[in-house]
């Protein structure tokens, strides 16, 4: 896919403006994927030349993801309502999640036209998952969606993920009120998977602004700050801690490198 090919015309009936870069097709240059524009491969590539990794930040967070889930679904959680949820690539939510409870519940959240395309097409014949136009920074708006509020039983606890979603949230949005928001909405027993980019390296630090000047979005913050959204949670072990440390399911890469150390993650329990 190329905005430099295809008629622009045609992607902006879509609502897709090819000249612009989008946080899932970045993420997806990164990943190798299809999906993206020359305007996208541009940021990935000065993502990939400041932390020079192939990749393995985002892949690492992805794995994270995956584990979060399973772990969910090992604990009972039977849905989930994944916002900024991306592109479709391997272990989705859902492909996660349905495996150790098929008839386990996902509503997927995003607001980009191609990823919505990509999504439903994939999802139009699984019963059990659903795929929802809406912007995380609209909380009252998304969670009366009918595919949110109807699909999902409030009475019974859900894992809201929030994976690689709120450092494109800038501090005069109010990230933590934002996420508050969400989290004042979930029934008890609910979980809150977060991860976020951290500010703990200088390559971590050039590449806000890096990601500030193209796509116009992106915080890198402290653990601390990260801890923060999960104020009022039961943090489940190891608490907040780089996303390659969560849970492993192989050996840790040593010595920390950039890559390992960009992203943050960790899980908490709405008592």
């Amino acid at each position: 896919m190329d905005g430099n090919v295809d008629d622009p015309s045609v992607w902006k009936r879509m609502g897709v403006d090819p000249t612009k870069p989008s946080i899932a097709r970045v993420y997806d240059a990164i990943l190798g994927g299809k999906d993206n524009f020359a305007v996208d491969r541009a940021v990935a590539a000065k993502r990939l030349e400041l932390i020079p990794d192939g990749g393995q930040g985002a892949r690492l967070s992805r794995a994270f993801l995956a584990r979060g889930v399973r772990h969910l679904a090992e604990c009972g959680v039977t849905q989930f309502l994944d916002i900024g949820s991306g592109l479709p690539t391997a272990q989705n939510t859902h492909q996660v999640a349905q495996s150790l409870l098929p008839e386990a519940r996902v509503v997927y959240v995003d607001y980009d036209p191609i990823v919505l395309t990509h999504a439903r097409a994939l999802l139009a014949d699984n019963p059990y998952t659903k795929v929802v136009g809406g912007d995380v920074r609209e909380p009252e708006k998304l969670l009366e969606v009918p595919e949110v509020e109807g699909f999902l039983d409030w009475r019974q606890p859900i894992g809201l993920l929030m994976v690689g979603l709120v450092h494109h949230l800038n501090d005069s949005e109010d990230p933590a009120g934002l996420v508050r928001t969400y989290l004042d909405r979930l029934p008890a027993g609910s979980f809150l998977l977060l991860s976020h980019f951290c500010n703990a390296t200088p390559e971590a630090r050039e590449l806000e602004k890096a990601i500030q000047q193209t796509l116009g979005t992106g915080r890198m913050r402290g653990r601390e700050e990260i801890e923060g959204f999960f104020d009022g949670l039961e943090l489940q072990d190891p608490g907040v801690v780089p996303v390659v440390r969560w849970h492993p399911e192989e050996p840790v890469p040593e010595p920390p490198t950039a890559s390992t150390l960009l992203v943050f993650g960790g899980l908490g329990r709405k008592g």
